[in-house]
């Protein structure tokens, strides 16, 4: 039987929402929204918004686009209607973009994260979407990358014993990058408190100052959030310590780490850590894994992996956190 197929509006046509796939083989893992629609198959991109007409022109011929639109207003003002709005713009315009697209009472909105610049207006956003009776979905990728999944399924079951510390780092922003870290260390080991701030470092976005900070998981692990440039190189990398190995998160989910213990080889009755195998990971196939968990939930009402509700948890630590920050270190950039 052939399956249902779901239309999609794309709001933004820069690199999240199709122009990382357009210099990509058609046959590799999609990176954005508009490659992971057209990967699935249950899915057709009928329309596209973007104020750039030649980047929306581009966009259109790609994916085999028919209509485009300078601003969601224009689109909505078009009459016509989607099962799906993607919302790829800039994180400034994700309040009037969200706002916009539910005048066409879609049945779901695949926002980026984050919903909004801050909490108060991603709050609005999530009331909105509840009222009106539309799915809300926000892009925390690694939430559909099978083996985060699966790694968060082993740490509920024990099969690493006790999570004794966690170590994190990342660069770009505490709202830009941070809300992925701290999105991703709540789905693996619950809710998340602040005990303290460090000092802001504005390393790439002048108003999203990435921030060091120590942290609580509901269970009381500790957790320590350390910070590097993001002019040097990206990092995205998340260490646990356990009672039975040390697992490292790398290369922000393109690989994994693990380390055994052994009995050492020059103290006795001691035991050491080995050097460690470095693994694959199954980042890449997190926006096919997205567009899969959507097509079901619409379809069959599967629980939706990355919601509303938690990525408005996520945002609302990231503020916390920046307003606790001490004054903001600017580096000299090399």
């Amino acid at each position: 039987m052939r399956r249902p197929s779901l239309s999609v509006l794309v709001v933004g046509c820069g690199n999240i929402g199709g122009a990382f796939d357009q210099v990509r083989s058609r046959n590799a893992w999609p990176l954005t929204h508009a490659g992971a629609w057209t990967r699935h198959g249950g899915f057709r991109i009928t329309a596209c918004v973007d104020p750039d007409a030649s980047r929306r022109a581009i966009f259109l011929r790609h994916w085999g686009v028919e209509r485009g639109f300078d601003n969601c207003t224009q689109a909505i003002d078009s009459g016509e209607r989607w099962d799906v709005v993607s919302i790829c713009s800039p994180t400034a315009s994700h309040f009037y973009d969200v706002m916009t697209a539910l005048q066409s009472q879609p049945r779901l909105i695949f926002c980026e994260k984050p919903l909004a610049p801050t909490a108060s207006e991603a709050e609005a956003i999530v009331e909105a979407c509840e009222t009106a009776g539309v799915l809300l979905a926000v892009n925390h990728t690694r939430r559909w990358a099978p083996d985060v999944r699966e790694f968060g399924r082993q740490l509920a079951t024990g099969e690493h014993g006790e999570v004794r510390s966690v170590n994190a780092r990342y660069n770009k922003g505490v709202l830009n990058n941070g809300s992925h870290l701290f999105d991703l260390l709540s789905f693996w080991l619950g809710p998340l408190e602040l005990l303290s701030a460090g000092q802001a470092v504005h390393d790439f976005w002048p108003d999203d100052p990435t921030v060091p900070a120590l942290l609580s998981a509901s269970s009381g692990i500790c957790i320590g959030i350390g910070c590097a440039f993001a002019a040097d190189y990206s990092l995205f990398e998340v260490e646990l310590v356990t009672s039975t190995a040390m697992i490292a998160m790398e290369d922000g989910g393109l690989a994994w780490r693990l380390r055994l213990p052994s009995p050492s080889t020059q103290f006795a009755g001691y035991k050491a850590l080995d050097a460690g195998r470095r693994l694959p990971g199954r980042y890449l196939e997190a926006m096919a894994g997205a567009a899969d968990n959507i097509y079901d939930g619409l379809l069959n009402d599967a629980p939706l992996f990355s919601t509303g509700s938690t990525a408005l948890a996520a945002q609302r630590l990231c503020e916390t956190l920046r307003n606790a920050a001490s004054p903001a270190h600017r580096p000299d950039k090399p």
